[in-house]
């Protein structure tokens, strides 16, 4: 049998360790389809739609490092395009492979799933927007060169990435791909800059009195986090992660001081920053949202440490090409010791104050829920929140050692939670998943559920029904921001069809 473009792309997601790849199918993709189907160590996983689609590919990267997902021209691809956006916002490699109409009609007849025109570039021209590489494949010999091109970048750079595939070019001849090394590889950090660079850093850290290590969102493989930790203890200072971080850095560890998130702060995260002179910054992200509105931007020396560079505060060179986690780990070894701020966070931390569990007749209140869901999270939990007043619902659990949170902080987009817990549970099966999501939120994508049932994946969901979008009223009320009631728990009876499983409580 003859080895195709097709099944070029499948080798190539599977050698970067996809095993699942999240589809919706349409005329212009099911040649391609097929070929992905016949590959042994791809599940072809169907949605709902295509924003369900693009946003459990989104969830997937958070879990296994890497999501694909395949949609049909236009009507396929203008949908997923929002989950692509969530990708690239949140910093997650995700790629995205549209079908396309036969290469032969371009230029040449008007056809359907099209804007009418003769021109079929603009799909392409599009995600060039909102992805690092977006290529379109109009010859078979083009092939490896622009995919190996697409999920190396997306890879290097933790972005999404594009591939177009004609109708008629998924099933040409074309060559088998090399070692999976040429894709996968990450360039070194460059020798002297990482060597001037840690000095630079030492120099600094030992004219500062009282330093504090802000955890930011890009700090999310194990072995960054692992680094994080090393130079948390080498210098003894107190650590804080910031609210889209949460669970980045152990919430059992001697050194935590709270999420810093302003006045919404956990612990005495918000004291312990205001008192500190110097910010060590790992992989943050300072936006309106993290910042409580700009309220809580933190105007005293930072020494900035991002994906692949750095920055030291009093020096005006700036060091790229200088991973984070080369960066930490040679830091830890010369960074000086300087508790100060644990000392004084020490001094400001309070006991947790006594919780009563309420009676019947109580009304349920924010620390009621709080109380009863921090019963759910254990090691092997993982916890999502969805956009707007889950994130406060949320940010308050305590997370044992062992367990995952994951918000879309940056993003923002209201309903993520449910098809990116999907995706995410069928990446890590043995977790246990509880989305914590409005009742605006669900009702945007409340049609994955449906396909939790079918792959029987362990996830609880906890719907908050306040009849209508919480978050929006809280900035600016109007009656737009009323929603139709819904009979949430009856859902899951239909959802169920004739052979699922699920299971519906509801409580007023």
């Amino acid at each position: 049998m003859s080895f195709t473009v097709g099944d070029y792309l499948a080798e190539r997601l599977a050698g970067i360790g996809i095993s699942h790849h999240f589809i919706v199918p349409g005329d212009y993709n099911l040649i391609l389809l097929d070929k992905l189907q016949q590959h042994p160590s791809l599940s072809e996983v169907g949605c709902t739609n295509e924003l369900n689609c693009s946003l459990a590919a989104e969830g997937y990267a958070r879990a296994n490092g890497v999501g694909a997902c395949v949609v049909t021209f236009s009507v396929g691809g203008f949908a997923a395009f929002n989950g692509v956006g969530s990708a690239y916002a949140e910093n997650l490699p995700v790629v995205l492979i549209s079908g396309a109409p036969n290469s032969n009609d371009s230029g040449r007849h008007l056809l359907h799933h099209t804007l009418g025109e003769y021109s079929f570039t603009y799909q392409l021209e599009m995600a060039k927007k909102i992805t690092c590489c977006a290529v379109a494949i109009t010859r078979p010999g083009q092939a490896p060169a622009l995919i190996d091109r697409a999920i190396r970048t997306a890879l290097l750079e933790s972005k999404p990435a594009y591939i177009e595939i004609p109708t008629n070019i998924a099933g040409e001849k074309c060559p088998r791909p090399g070692p999976i090394s040429a894709i996968t590889g990450r360039p070194s950090s460059d020798a002297v800059s990482l060597e001037v660079s840690v000095a630079k850093a030492v120099e600094f850290l030992a004219t500062s009195k009282k330093p504090v290590i802000l955890v930011g969102p890009k700090v999310r493989g194990k072995i960054a986090r692992l680094a994080v930790i090393k130079l948390a203890e080498a210098i003894g200072c107190a650590v804080v992660p910031q609210p889209a971080a949460k669970g980045r850095f152990p919430e059992d560890h001697p050194q935590f001081a709270g999420i810093f998130w302003g006045q919404v702060s956990t612990l005495a995260a918000d004291a312990i920053v205001n008192w500190a002179d110097v910010l060590i910054c790992i992989g943050t992200v300072f936006t309106d949202y993290s910042t409580v509105g700009w309220t809580a931007m933190p105007t005293i020396d930072k020494l900035e440490v991002d994906t692949n560079s750095v920055t030291v505060p009093g020096d005006s060179t700036f060091y790229s090409q200088v991973w984070l986690d080369d960066f930490l780990a040679r830091l830890s070894e010369t960074a000086p010791w300087n508790p100060a701020t644990m000392v004084e966070y020490n001094r400001l931390r309070l006991d947790p104050p006594y919780e009563r569990a309420s009676r019947g007749v109580d009304p349920l209140t924010r620390k009621e829920i709080a109380r009863r869901s921090q019963k759910l999270v254990s090691p092997e939990t993982t916890v999502f929140v969805d956009t707007g007043d889950s994130w406060f619902n949320g940010i308050h659990l305590r997370l044992p050692r062992g367990a995952g949170f994951e918000i879309e902080m940056q993003w923002g987009h209201i309903g993520w939670s449910i098809p990116a817990a999907f995706g995410y549970t069928l990446a890590k099966p043995k977790r246990r998943v509880v989305i914590v999501v409005g009742d605006g939120a669900f009702q945007m994508t409340a049609q994955e559920v449906s396909q939790m049932v079918r792959w029987r994946v362990p996830i609880i969901i906890l719907l908050m029904n306040n009849k209508g979008y919480t978050i929006e009223v809280e900035i600016h009320d109007g009656l737009y921001n009323r929603i139709q009631n819904w009979k949430y728990a009856s859902l899951v009876q239909a959802f169920n069809g004739e052979e699922g499983g699920g299971h519906a409580l509801s409580f007023e």
